[in-house]
């Protein structure tokens, strides 16, 4: 059983439903309508039931679906494996660099454009534009056709460690739809809203299998399971409830063929709606920190340490003069809460964290042998080492405003940083920096560029040099590295 994310899908969405009563109905007074054998008797359910359902469902889908969009996105990455004269699939060949298209679902959670999708279906995108479905929406082609607007779209932030990025497009007065706050619940009926195959408008019916899953025993994520049909193409799509909220956002499958087996993943909408807000206000997710590392107790760790309980979250580091240490916190202490809320797993104790503001102090309950003690906490931003690098570097030299980047020469510092890194020269993106004129390359933070149009570049002198000989119109293709892979970045110059 493999996981698959979810490739890109365009989706409207519809539910409702009726009372459990509805289908269940007295015997009738007329044999007729009634099947039975012996003392059983099961009573027909009546066609207008059906028929109610039925039209609930539709008037669902259709008040939902303005607010779901399709995504394409075209790029660049390595050629996809293909099968030789004898069937056999050969592997990926990363040094061949092909142009790449695909197609995502989104769903718009703010009216003035903000669209909320899988950070996987935008990223190394070059080009991302957004088809929006323009109401009334309906289901039939041939009666509207072109009912439809495509925008241009910009990527606001990515959160790789949660597969969500947040995308703007520019317009206002859209439709929205809202995160639930309850939680889901297993057995809660949902709808899956995609497009599976690029087949628009798809809506498929399950319910919640699962609302608390992990996956990945080495990944603290958990996600919602549903067995509403979903197929590669779906990633973006909502999963929503019988009043149109969201109670997630389609991810992956766990599938050994590539297709629906009931083993569909969302992540729960408060994360979606924690992640949408910090990308909508900081760009990025701001993470916390205290200064402490824990681990899950087992029961020989309990024994060996002498713990008061066989279970739970103990604290197994404290960095000097970080937050937990100046706090008061030690090694051994047992984790019971975090803010008020149980911290019974390392799961609860890692959520606690991710969704703490950073500006706020954590109060953190410990038991210590027998006794209980509150911590308050300050909290701490975590922030990325390639990203502080970007705070000490100097401005002028660092700058390449054609490329509305920051960068730095790959040396020492920055191979310690990159372990990966296939070549020992090139200039590291350190930083955005976008103005006026700069052009849409597709750079991210952390890639490595070694070439432009083909002239090798080792140092920032060396990149701008390059760049300086191109004008506005130009193509510009620059070979990088990214996650340990070459890939090329094509665009324009502004």
């Amino acid at each position: 059983m493999q996981r698959r994310l979810l490739r890109p899908l365009m989706t409207a969405v519809c539910a409702a439903t009726l009372p459990a009563s509805a289908f269940w109905q007295q015997p009738s007074a007329n044999p007729s309508a009634e099947i039975g054998t012996g003392r059983k008797v099961i009573s027909r359910v009546p066609g207008d039931m059906l028929a109610q359902l039925s039209d609930s469902l539709q008037q669902l889908a259709s008040k939902v679906s303005p607010a779901i969009v399709q995504i394409e996105v075209s790029g660049f990455g390595p050629a996809e494996e293909r099968e030789d004269h004898r069937g056999e699939r050969g592997r990926k060949d990363t040094a061949l660099i092909v142009r790449q298209h695909a197609i995502g679902s989104g769903v718009i959670v703010d009216p003035d454009g903000y669209i909320v999708t899988n950070a996987h279906v935008v990223e190394g995108a070059q080009r991302i534009r957004v088809v929006l479905w323009l109401p009334p929406v309906t289901f039939d082609p041939v009666t509207s056709p072109g009912n439809v607007q495509v925008l241009n779209a910009r990527v606001i932030g990515l959160e790789k460690q949660v597969d969500l990025a947040l995308l703007k497009v520019d317009a206002s007065n859209l439709p929205t739809l809202h995160f639930r706050k309850e939680p889901a619940q297993p057995g809660e009926l949902v709808f899956a809203i995609g497009s599976p195959g690029g087949l628009q408008n798809s809506v498929s019916m399950g319910v919640i299998s699962s609302a608390w899953r992990q996956p990945n025993p080495d990944n603290p994520m958990v996600y919602l399971q549903t067995d509403a049909p979903i197929n590669p193409g779906n990633s973006g799509g909502p999963l929503v409830d019988v009043s149109g909220g969201i109670v997630g956002l389609n991810t992956f499958i766990m599938s050994s063929g590539g297709g629906s087996e009931g083993l569909g993943f969302a992540i729960p909408a408060h994360v979606v709606d924690f992640v949408y807000q910090s990308l909508k206000k900081y760009g990025r997710v701001e993470r916390t920190e205290i200064g402490a590392v824990a681990q899950t107790i087992t029961p020989t760790v309990a024994e060996g340490l002498g713990l008061a309980q066989k279970s739970g979250v103990v604290i197994v580091d404290v960095a000097p003069d970080g937050p937990a240490d100046v706090a008061g916190i030690r090694p051994e202490d047992v984790v019971l809460a975090i803010d008020g809320h149980p911290a019974l797993t390392f799961l609860a104790f890692t959520a606690a964290l991710y969704q703490h503001p950073p500006d706020q102090v954590l109060k953190i309950e410990v038991l210590r042998g027998e006794k209980k003690l509150l911590f308050n906490v300050p909290a701490m931003l975590a922030r990325d080492r390639m990203e502080q690098l970007a705070d000490v570097a100097d401005p002028i030299k660092s700058h390449i405003g054609p490329l509305g980047i920051l960068g730095l020469d790959f040396n020492d510092d920055l191979r310690s940083l990159m372990p990966d890194a296939r070549m020992g020269t090139g200039v590291v993106v350190i930083g955005q920096a976008p103005g006026f004129n700069s052009a849409h390359t597709g750079l991210r933070i952390g890639d490595v560029i070694h070439s432009l149009n083909r002239t090798a570049v080792e140092s920032v002198d060396q990149l701008k040099s390059a760049v300086a000989q191109l004008k506005p119109g130009d193509a510009a293709v620059l070979r990088i590295e990214r996650g340990g892979q070459f890939q090329y970045l094509a665009f324009e110059m502004e």
